[in-house]
């Protein structure tokens, strides 16, 4: 007799996840290539739309775009970003807790870049954010998040919030620019940031 015991089920899925899935739950699509600039108030960053990814396949069969959901979540990593450079990598989750007015004004095709400008607003994790192609406005957003650690509320994640915060440090030294860091932005905020 099989054991319907939902602990059983947990451990038998984990053990059919990938080690790394299991060790780093998080986001699976990292949508921001490149950011362009970056200071204490304000992200420019790009995703480039390519033929390859997998999504695009469905969304349409016969007119392939960016989903109106990728552009949201374009928005969200880029404000993410900026969070997370501003506190020096402070906390492992940066997540959507609220959108407000979103508008989208055009498709995004496979070969067009989608240019992401996120700015601070009146609190502390509220965004307004807008996605561009040519210079025409694809979607925007007021966007407010949630950031903090796992171990916030259950202190035994904490080696998990090591991992991630990791990660996003390496995911960073790939697409920042070369003049920005984040330890640098929570020493001096214009230091180091392009225009």
């Amino acid at each position: 007799m099989q054991s319907t015991d939902w602990t059983d089920k947990k451990r038998s899925f984990q053990n059919d996840c990938p080690a790394d899935r299991r060790s780093a739950p998080g986001v699976r699509f990292n949508l921001i290539d490149k950011i362009v600039s970056i200071d204490e108030r304000r992200v420019v960053a790009v995703k480039q739309v390519s033929l390859a990814e997998e999504y695009l396949a469905d969304h349409f069969p016969t007119f392939p775009v960016l989903p109106g959901v990728m552009m949201l979540e374009t928005l969200v990593q880029a404000a993410g970003w900026l969070m997370h450079a501003r506190s020096d990598f402070a906390c492992s989750m940066a997540v959507l807790k609220e959108v407000r007015n979103v508008k989208y004004g055009r498709f995004v095709a496979p070969g067009e870049a989608l240019r992401v400008e996120v700015e601070s607003a009146d609190k502390p994790a509220t965004f307004k954010a807008a996605g561009r192609v040519d210079g025409r406005q694809a979607v925007a957003a007021r966007l407010e998040l949630a950031y903090f650690n796992l171990a916030d509320r259950r202190p035994s994640l904490a080696p998990i919030d090591r991992r991630l915060i990791e990660h996003h440090r390496r995911r960073w030294a790939l697409i920042a620019p070369n003049d920005a860091t984040a330890a640098d932005m929570t020493a001096n905020p214009m230091e180091g940031a392009t225009q």
